[in-house]
């Protein structure tokens, strides 16, 4: 009994992480699209950024996107690698 129990959250463990692996490929897919410069749903030019927010000097920023064509809308969490800190503190 206990064999299929382990057995069982074996596989649901498994494919949990399966389905956040998928997961992160299609943003990855979606967020070079952007970069490209095209909607990642309707393949036109017509996707901008609408919101940046960032933590401090470090950290991630989060970037908001939006279609004006298709309405399509996703954030996405990016890192900073242009850090405004300089010696512990910002310029």
């Amino acid at each position: 009994m206990d064999f299929y129990l382990l057995a069982f959250m074996l596989i649901i463990l498994v494919g949990s992480v399966m389905v956040y692996i998928y997961y992160l490929k299609e943003k990855k897919e979606q967020l070079d699209s952007i970069r490209r410069g095209f909607c990642p749903r309707c393949k036109q030019d017509d996707i901008e950024l609408t919101d940046q927010r960032s933590s401090g000097c470090s950290g991630p920023k989060m970037l908001t996107f939006e279609c004006l064509s298709c309405g399509y809308i996703n954030s996405f969490a990016v890192d900073s690698s242009d850090s405004c800190c300089s010696g512990g503190s910002c310029r």
